[in-house]
């Protein structure tokens, strides 16, 4: 059964024509996660929210929902991470600087910023679920003026596989966003002299009013769970807590049913969802 509201569901004429892009630029995170600096025909302007993907097409292998990972405020080329775990994905990694891919989108709901001006927020990342929420953090400190306090927690498995090491080096020198991160272990050949332990041991450490602040969580399915309870315990109210469920999305257009959540689609209700949206959806999982 299909959500009822319609509309979405009205193809426009074009909705499957790509338009060109270029690669400009590649960089390695880890042996599996590599950032794609894309330039669309003519210089135009992807014109993405934060937390919002693109469906990227490689030629002769096929087509993924990509997160959009830069903040609309960079403006002309934008930014995926994208991680090698199927043909697709495998395929653009061999791809570099001149090569052409297929861009549809954006699409999907975002974070729509100016809900959230105003506001103090904590954004909480798990692995490369920090990719669409640095978007979103990238989005409020070059709009600083116009929110209340940050606070960014990101944890990653280990010390060598977390991502923009240059940013998160940035965010920690910064004075006008707390910042804390963690890894669940480090392995004897890497250095490492933060904090040890999953992300959730992060939570109880961070400074905010919950009444005040909006929760903006991005990450793998099996830390929605322990992270919301750490979140309850503050007494953060579910109405300030959003969630990016980005699983199962295939089509990018709400026609597959990959990615459906009883009545919800996740690639076009989402992939941002307000809390009480899904907290009673059993295969939301959170």
């Amino acid at each position: 059964m299909r959500s009822s509201t319609s509309e979405k569901f009205d193809i426009k004429e074009n909705e499957y024509q790509p338009v060109n892009g270029t690669i400009t630029r590649t960089h390695n995170f880890t042996e599996d996660d590599k950032l794609f600096e894309i330039q669309l025909l003519e210089g135009k302007d992807l014109g993405h929210q934060p937390g919002q993907f693109v469906m990227l097409l490689v030629p002769n292998v096929g087509e993924v929902p990509i997160s959009v990972t830069s903040s609309p405020t960079k403006p002309g080329p934008f930014e995926l991470t994208i991680r090698a775990v199927g043909n697709v994905t495998n395929a653009i990694h061999k791809m570099g600087p001149g090569d052409s891919v297929g861009i549809r989108g954006p699409y999907g709901t975002g974070f729509k910023p100016e809900i959230f001006e105003g506001e103090d927020m904590l954004y909480i990342a798990g692995g490369i679920g920090l990719a669409p929420l640095r978007s979103m953090i990238n989005y409020s400190l070059d709009n600083r003026e116009k929110f209340g306090d940050l606070t960014t927690v990101y944890g990653a498995k280990e010390p060598a596989e977390q991502l923009y090491t240059d940013e998160l080096q940035d965010w920690k020198e910064r004075d006008d966003m707390e910042y804390l991160e963690t890894v669940d272990q480090c392995p004897t050949d890497q250095e490492w002299e933060g904090r040890i332990g999953v992300i959730t041991t992060c939570i109880p450490d961070v400074n905010i009013d919950p009444d005040t602040t909006k929760v903006l969580v991005c990450g793998p399915p099996v830390m929605y769970q322990f992270v919301l309870e750490e979140l309850d315990d503050l007494a953060v109210p579910d109405e300030n807590i959003y969630l990016s469920l980005e699983r199962n999305m295939h089509c990018g257009r709400g026609l597959c049913g990959h990615c459906q959540m009883n009545e919800l689609y996740v690639c076009t209700d989402g992939p941002v969802f307000n809390y009480p949206e899904v907290r009673d959806k059993e295969e939301a999982e959170v």
